[in-house]
């Protein structure tokens, strides 16, 4: 019984490497670990900050509809790369959409996959999320570049990328709606 005593902790790392190497328990605890893990994001320096290149990028909506990006010109823009199958985009899906309620008159949301439209709409509904999705349709403009997921821009009103977070975030976090306001208030 001595020997069982001390094996706990054992048997513990070994379920959780099981439950690690099943899919289905797999996904439910890297989103878990990932909502653990985010912070809030940092801004960048305004000496760091690049300007994107132009406005020319074409996307789709949720209803087919072309939307191009130029539209958004001058506006504070916040642009999420992500995918449904993703544990960190879906980690931080839920401080998107509370964040979303409160600015969507005030600020730009564009969420961008590159998966069908079907497949986000039944995800957007299945997780009772009503984010804007979107669907590229031509290359993005320099400097973003979506290829690593999650990847979130924000941009100002002077086209200048005041966060470029790679990796999941608290998005609906104090220190990121005060900078916000701040852009906002520009």
């Amino acid at each position: 019984m001595k020997l069982f005593k001390n094996q706990w902790s054992n048997i513990i790392f070994i379920v959780i490497i099981l439950a690690m190497l099943i899919p289905q328990t797999r996904k439910p605890i890297q989103i878990f670990v990932n909502k653990l893990i985010s912070f809030a994001p940092s801004v960048n320096d305004e000496e760091d900050r690049v300007k994107l290149a132009d406005y020319n990028w074409v996307l789709e909506d949720s209803r087919g509809k072309r939307v191009e990006f130029s539209e958004f010109e001058g506006e504070v823009i916040i642009i999420n790369f992500w995918a449904t199958w993703c544990p960190p985009c879906i980690a931080e899906m839920p401080s998107f959409q509370e964040l979303y309620v409160d600015y969507q008159d005030k600020v730009t949301f564009l969420f961008v996959s590159g998966e069908q439209r079907q497949t986000v709409e039944n995800f957007m509904k299945r997780k009772r999320f009503d984010l804007p999705a979107y669907k590229m349709l031509t290359k993005t403009p320099e400097p973003m570049d979506g290829k690593t997921l999650p990847t979130t821009y924000v941009i100002s009103k002077d086209g200048s990328i005041v966060v470029d977070k790679v990796g999941a975030a608290e998005w609906n976090s104090e220190s990121f709606r005060k900078t916000l306001d701040e852009l906002i208030a520009e």
